[in-house]
């Protein structure tokens, strides 16, 4: 902010303080504490004494400009001045505020962290402390894209099954989180056609997929599975297993289609492409708090790791 503004926000702000003071003083001034005296006029018969304010009511008024001027005193709100309350370097902020209090978790819960950072994914998997801590993380991080029982939603994969991405190794996993990933599906209809859309949607779905067509689809399965080898299996493979180095999914598995196992559905994915973004962790939660993360997601797809666990 610059010096003009900042000034005159506090001229501003502390002129008025004083102006609301000179009046409450000077409107007080003199007055008893009852009089017979009216305002002079009247409606319908009933007039109005000039009776100052009651007590209670100034008292409190000047309680509030009291507080107003420590509030201004301790916290911002005249122009640059930061403020005077202490524990806070550059002042009182909602940022300083959130920023100390991370310190304070970090300085109490730092080294349970530290403990947990040493310990390979798959044995913090096994401890029942450091999965209701990373439970809680994910809550707070992961819950609002995969959902509260990491099951995943639309355009989310599903992080309790065994279909994995970019792989479902403990190590792997916790790069996922700490580095994020960008998966892109490129838009084919410019370079294959509509015609072409529909065949290799066909083949997908009926050869590899194992589902049933629609009656009334229009497609010629042996041309898509045509189109599949010259255009899709850089990605997916010949058999459309997927490639975890670009995130390719495995397209013989249900958990694959995640926006959708249509046939309508696939099209339009095969059509337009599809762009997910995993956003990187590593500046929010730091490399402790993702290892964390990552043996409880790790946990996730570990069924009889669960049971064990759940049956300590």
């Amino acid at each position: 902010m610059t010096t003009f503004w900042s000034t005159y926000i506090s001229v501003l702000t502390l002129g008025s303080l004083i102006g609301l003071t000179w009046l409450l003083l000077s409107t007080r001034k003199g007055q008893s504490d009852t009089t017979d005296q009216t305002m002079g006029h009247s409606f319908d018969g009933i007039e109005e004494y000039d009776n100052p304010l009651p007590k209670w009511w100034f008292w409190l008024f000047v309680g509030t400009l009291v507080f107003a001027v420590g509030y201004l005193i301790l916290y911002p709100g005249l122009g640059n001045f930061k403020g005077l309350l202490p524990g806070y370097k550059d002042g009182w902020t909602g940022v300083n505020e959130w920023q100390k209090e991370m310190d304070q978790a970090d300085a109490r819960f730092g080294p349970l962290f530290a403990k947990y950072a040493a310990m390979p994914v798959e044995e913090v998997a096994k401890d029942p402390q450091a999965l209701k801590m990373g439970a809680r993380l994910f809550a707070s991080n992961c819950s609002v894209c995969h959902g509260s029982d990491a099951k995943g939603s639309y355009g989310f994969p599903n992080l309790t099954d065994h279909s994995w991405r970019w792989g479902g190794e403990p190590d792997t996993i916790k790069t996922s989180i700490m580095n994020g990933r960008t998966g892109v599906m490129p838009p084919w209809a410019e370079t294959i056609g509509e015609q072409g859309v529909a065949d290799v949607s066909a083949f997908v779905l009926s050869h590899l997929a194992g589902r049933n067509l629609p009656d009334t689809a229009k497609v010629d399965v042996a041309k898509g599975k045509e189109i599949f080898a010259s255009t899709c299996v850089a990605c997916h493979g010949p058999e459309g297993k997927g490639m975890a180095l670009v995130g390719a999914p495995d397209l013989t598995q249900p958990q694959a289609f995640i926006y959708g196992s249509s046939f309508a559905q696939l099209q339009q994915t095969i059509r337009y492409g599809r762009t997910g973004v995993m956003p990187a962790q590593h500046d929010i939660l730091g490399n402790d708090k993702v290892h964390l993360l990552a043996a409880y997601v790790y946990s996730l797809s570990q069924p009889e790791q669960d049971e064990a666990t759940s049956a300590r």
